[in-house]
């Protein structure tokens, strides 16, 4: 894992822990779970969509510096 995967995951775990301390009590109206809960997917899956698009920009960096033309991921 490279350091910005480390970050990825980093925020990841900051997410879930936020998560926890934003859950609402029993006593709450019960939409606040569900914006808590789709907001931390939200997070999660943008802050993965981020990573691989960084892997993809290495890979293709990487590949130009060996004059091979790109796949069509």
């Amino acid at each position: 894992m490279d350091l910005k995967g480390l970050g990825y995951l980093i925020s990841t775990i900051s997410v879930l822990f936020l998560g926890v301390v934003a859950w609402p009590a029993p006593d709450e109206p019960q939409w606040k779970a569900w914006a808590v809960a789709i907001g931390m997917a939200t997070s999660i899956l943008g802050m993965g969509v981020r990573f691989l698009s960084h892997r993809k920009d290495r890979r293709d960096i990487q590949r130009a510096a060996r004059d091979q033309p790109p796949n069509k991921d």
